[in-house]
């Protein structure tokens, strides 16, 4: 036991659980009637596509897939990841909290006529049009394929490399697909990662690695 806490003792990132769960949920139950419609007149000529709902729940794969795969393989990169995604998400749970935001867009949907109508008309049951702004469906898929892209072992290969590009593309598309996001949804939440990718990865995070190697004396 106490190896095992030894070599996975960065666990305790986990937590975070414990924070973001009961504020979305929060969100979720209390942010039903006034709130500010996030709409613009591009979401009007984006047809809505069932079909997008396979990369919409790809999503849930293909994000704790990465979190999973740093998690025993690289504690760094790791640390990056969620670091990346945990701050994106609280902000934007934050913005949701003062500026409580919504779509009005969604189409009525019939479960009967294929499966994957079926599969939206149950997603609409569970997920409400909502805490939009910005979406984290499109910020973490951005951060996962910036992790892949950053990590020492992933970005050799290269065909690995352009199906997460794949799969990120997708799942943004599908936000406005599904008519889940308003584009500006999406465009929110792509300069939110911008801005955190320099913290994080960019030049800002290896200019404070360096200082903090110099600050260690040698033996």
């Amino acid at each position: 036991m106490k190896r095992f806490l030894h070599k996975y003792g960065h666990a305790w990132v986990f937590l975070y659980a414990f924070i973001y769960l009961p504020w979305f949920f929060y969100l979720e139950r209390t942010v039903t009637t006034r709130y500010h419609i996030i709409h613009v007149s591009l979401d009007d000529y984006i047809p809505f596509n069932e079909y997008f709902i396979i990369p919409y729940l790809f999503w849930f794969v293909y994000v704790a897939g990465a979190v999973l795969y740093f998690f025993f393989t690289d504690k760094g990169d790791f640390y990056r990841l969620c670091a990346f995604l945990f701050t994106g998400m609280t902000i934007s749970l934050a913005i949701c909290t003062i500026y409580p935001n919504g779509t009005d867009f969604r189409p009525i949907i019939d479960p009967d006529k294929n499966i994957f109508c079926a599969m939206v008309a149950a997603l609409h049951k569970v997920d409400t049009c909502t805490n939009v702004l910005p979406s984290i469906h499109v910020y973490n898929s951005i951060g996962v394929h910036i992790a892949v892209m950053n990590s020492e072992r992933l970005r050799e290969h290269r065909l690995l490399c352009r199906a997460s590009f794949f799969a990120m593309a997708a799942i943004c598309l599908s936000t406005v697909f599904l008519k889940q996001h308003s584009v500006i949804d999406g465009m929110a939440a792509i300069t939110m990662a911008y801005c955190l990718h320099d913290v994080i990865y960019g030049s800002a995070y290896e200019s404070s690695r360096r200082r903090a190697a110099e600050k260690v004396p040698e033996i």
